[in-house]
Parts: C-alpha cells; structure tokens; sequence
C-alpha cells in the first residue's frame, strides 16, 4: 500500500521534521525519576512523541514492542518489582486495537480485558481504535467515521508531504511530531474528548473510532515547562 502514495513537494510540516532536534534529553540508559511512567506498546511513533512533550520534570517513556493484554501483564510484573514507588506517579499504557491482528471475538475480548485489568492496577490507559494516528488526524478534523489504519496513514501522507508508512513511521521523523502538531493541539483534545463521550458505555472495542490519548495528553500540559 505504501507504493502508492506520491512525495509531493516539501511544505512548512516537512520542513519542520529537518529541524534540529534538542540535545536537552538525557540519555535513555540514565535512571530518570519521573512525574509519568509511559509504556507504550510501539517503539518509535508513541514513545518519541511523547518524549518530545516538554515538561518537568521529563517523562520516562518506554517502548515494550508488545500489546493489549501482553503490554499490561508485562507492566504489570515491572511494578510489582519497582523497589521504590513514587505515590505522585502517574503509570500509563499506550496501546492500539489494531483490527488486523485480532483473532475475532477472542481479540476484541483481550482488548476489553487489557483496559479493564490496566484501570483494576490503578494503570492509566491511553487507547485507540483503530490506531494511534486517529490521534494526529483530529488535529485537522473531526473524524466520525471509522477506517482502517492504512486510510489514516494515506491522510497523513497528503497532510505532511511525505509517505507516512515508509518515513513517517520512523524514529527520525516521530521525533518531529509534537512539534509539526502542537499548533492544533487544543483542536485535537476538543475532537477526542467529543469522539470518546459520543460512545457512551459500550464495550472498548466497539469505540471505532476512538482514542483516549487526549487525556494522557492533558495531564502533560499541566507540567509544561514554563
């Protein structure tokens, strides 16, 4: 599918993934004490976007390359071997349903399981159905409607003048994320909140579209730097 998306010419977005990034973050082998504990369930797209928040003091971002289920159950197991435990600390999952991968009602069932066992931990769940780009695509505008992660990577290939599903999924580019979104950043936390109230209380996996990512995101802003 990625074959079919053309480069066009370069605009302001792109040009701000060419921006040179900050040298301000530490080294990700130091042990950071941090406000926000994030386990995400990719290891470029989430965790560089959420890295990329500037806050103090900085998240502590990790990506576990797992999912649903198998990403709270690890998260988990970390926790309960964390020696100290700050009482201030916020520990949140960032995950997809991801349809393609779902193994029918068995599927749809762990992704239920993997919310409600995360909120029994006193873990936060920032989740997206279908997947996490939902989140930037509410940045530009309400999307009711549901579709498949490879009409949500066709929109931001056109959006950002890039082929999102052979660059846009890196970790060079991720790094640029927050920046090339920030500017519709309170557009994006009105659509989300709106979308996610629109479902009322039917199960997790029948909130498509839907993405609790914009709470994640507001409690961030409450410790922007300055």
């Amino acid at each position: 599918m990625g074959k079919s998306t053309n480069y066009i010419k370069p605009n302001a977005a792109e040009k701000a993934w060419n921006k040179k990034q900050s040298s301000a973050r530490p080294a990700r082998n130091i042990a950071i004490r941090s406000t926000f504990l994030i386990y995400c369930e990719g290891i470029n797209t989430e965790p560089e976007y959420f890295n990329s928040f500037p806050i103090m003091p900085e998240a502590n971002v990790i990506g576990l390359s797992r999912s649903g289920i198998s990403l709270v159950e690890k998260v988990i197991e970390l926790l309960e071997k964390q020696k100290e435990k700050d009482a201030d600390q916020q520990v949140w999952v960032v995950f997809d349903r991801d349809v393609r991968y779902l193994d029918g009602k068995k599927g749809d069932a762990n992704f239920n399981k993997a919310i409600k066992l995360a909120h029994e931990k006193g873990i936060k769940c920032a989740y997206s159905n279908d997947c996490f780009e939902l989140w930037f695509i509410l940045h530009r505008e309400y999307q009711q409607s549901a579709l498949n992660r490879i009409q949500y990577y066709e929109k931001l290939s056109k959006w950002l003048n890039i082929n999102y599903i052979k660059d846009g999924k890196g970790k060079d580019f991720a790094k640029n994320l927050y920046q090339i979104f920030e500017p519709q950043l309170e557009t994006a936390i009105k659509n989300a909140e709106k979308l996610h109230k629109s479902h009322g209380d039917i199960d997790y996996h029948q909130q498509n579209p839907c993405t609790t990512v914009y709470q994640l995101v507001e409690e961030l802003r409450k410790n922007l730097r300055g």
